[in-house]
């Protein structure tokens, strides 16, 4: 028998390599998927507490974090019981023993509602939280003293697109591609790109919802970035956020979510800029006009 001075592990044979080791399995999403986000991207951590969270999609196109692990149903009350069916989530129950929960309900940083079920789960996560911050991995999130000026918002465009009126993540030159590269990194090339077709800016009524119509403090007109014009190919592209190399590959995953947020005048009203850029090809807006709160 032969000896080694350096005996292998388990698992190794005598000159390291591996033994009886399986090829990795490469991800693929669901073709009745309607999102091609891969669930590897879908993982984050919460900023109140620094446990795992897993990003969803309703059926609104809005992202919910749900926590990663199964409960029984038994253990969850009606109203906080989520399924995930093709990759979307849904704040119902599918009739099996298990159920999803909104890490809302877990998270040790909100108030405890006091779900009897839960409180194993919520435990755990607490006590997960106070490791990370001993090791160092996790600081809390701290609310800014009062005495520190509150930052300006960021300046996000509205973008009319699809008939439909989104408000972008940042400014339309800064909005980056979501694709996964063959490198398992996030595409960094912007939509905007030199040789595709730009949008024009625009002046349109400013929308209104019903139960808002006389509210006050809101332009009659506002900017949009219009895209209308364009081909309803190159719109798609817009709506999935896709550069032009990864438009022409729609079976490649998606790194990140798309940022764009359904516009609401007042949810949002203080993105709403009621006057055109100054430079005709510009791509940045001046800034809002201050709003003054409602008279008494």
């Amino acid at each position: 028998m032969r000896a080694t001075n350096n005996p292998a592990a388990d698992g190794f044979a005598w000159d390291g390599t591996p033994k009886n080791r399986r090829p990795p399995r490469a991800l693929r999403v669901s073709p009745d998927s309607p999102t091609k986000l891969l669930r590897s991207c879908q993982a984050g951590h919460c900023t109140a507490c620094g446990n795992r969270v897993e990003w969803y999609y309703r059926d609104n196109d809005r992202p919910v974090p749900l926590h990663p692990g199964e409960l029984p149903t038994r253990l969850v009350p009606d109203g906080q019981r989520w399924h995930v069916l093709s990759g979307v989530a849904r704040p119902t129950q599918d009739g099996s023993p298990w159920c999803r929960v909104h890490h809302h309900s877990l998270c040790p940083a909100t108030p405890d509602p006091g779900t009897p079920g839960l409180q194993a789960a919520r435990r755990n996560l607490a006590l997960n939280t106070r490791r990370l911050m001993d090791a160092g991995r996790f600081t809390p999130h701290q609310n800014p003293p009062d005495a520190e000026p509150t930052p300006a918002p960021s300046r996000r465009p509205t973008v009319q697109l699809l008939h439909l009126l989104y408000l972008a993540p940042v400014p339309i030159d800064q909005i980056l591609c979501v694709a996964q590269t063959r490198t398992r990194h996030r595409c960094t090339l912007p939509l905007l790109a030199p040789r595709t077709t730009p949008g024009t800016w625009i002046l349109i009524p400013t929308p209104a919802t019903a139960g808002h119509l006389s509210a006050p403090n809101l332009p009659t007109a506002m900017a949009a970035y219009d895209l209308t014009q364009l081909p309803y190919a190159e719109q798609l592209r817009w709506r999935a956020q896709r550069c032009s190399a990864h438009a022409a590959t729609p079976s490649a995953a998606d790194a990140a979510l798309t940022g764009w947020e359904p516009f609401d005048p007042f949810l949002h009203h203080q993105h709403i800029h009621p006057h055109l850029p100054v430079a005709a090809n510009s791509h940045d807006l001046p800034d809002p006009l201050p709003r003054h709160p409602p008279p008494p």
